[in-house]
């Protein structure tokens, strides 16, 4: 596995999406049955913007204050588009709040939580940065791989400027 550790930091503006989601918890992981699911249906997207993927997921606030391996979240499979005129019936749609993201570049498996730990036990702290509680997202462009430790992508985690104490 490797990654950035010093993420770019960038802003966003708001981006529509259109996918597939699941409520799942890291003990009960349903990824790849969200993402089976997904991926064929994709085609019927006549609006996409790109062909990056984009995995989303949303926490609720307290998520990771008390984390625990069962704690639930929504997971999306996803693709970023132009409008909402073309919604297939097997999806739905989602605005996703533009913001301030820290953006990792990571190579290596998806399985592999290293990066994780390194983004909220080492990079947040000691960073200028609190965590927004907004979605959370991957963008899985071409050099994407599914569990090839070759593959490319870029994790994007929501933050906001830390108050002064």
């Amino acid at each position: 596995m490797h990654y950035s550790l010093d993420p770019r930091i960038e802003t966003i503006k708001d981006k529509k999406l259109i996918g597939m989601r699941l409520t799942m918890s890291l003990a009960d992981n349903k990824t790849s049955e969200l993402w089976s699911c997904f991926m064929p249906s994709r085609r019927a997207l006549l609006n996409n913007l790109w062909d990056d993927l984009i995995s989303m997921q949303i926490y609720s606030p307290c998520y990771f204050t008390n984390f625990t391996l069962t704690n639930e979240f929504e997971k999306w499979a996803t693709m970023e588009v132009s409008n909402f005129d073309d919604v297939p019936k097997d999806m739905e749609t989602f605005i996703l709040s533009g913001g301030l993201y820290a953006v990792f570049d990571y190579k290596g498996l998806p399985t592999d939580s290293s990066i994780f730990q390194y983004i909220f036990g080492s990079w947040l702290p000691n960073s200028d940065y609190d965590l927004d509680d907004r979605p959370h997202f991957e963008v899985l462009g071409n050099k994407y791989r599914n569990n090839d430790p070759n593959s490319e992508e870029e994790i994007w985690i929501p933050i906001k400027t830390k108050s002064p104490k």
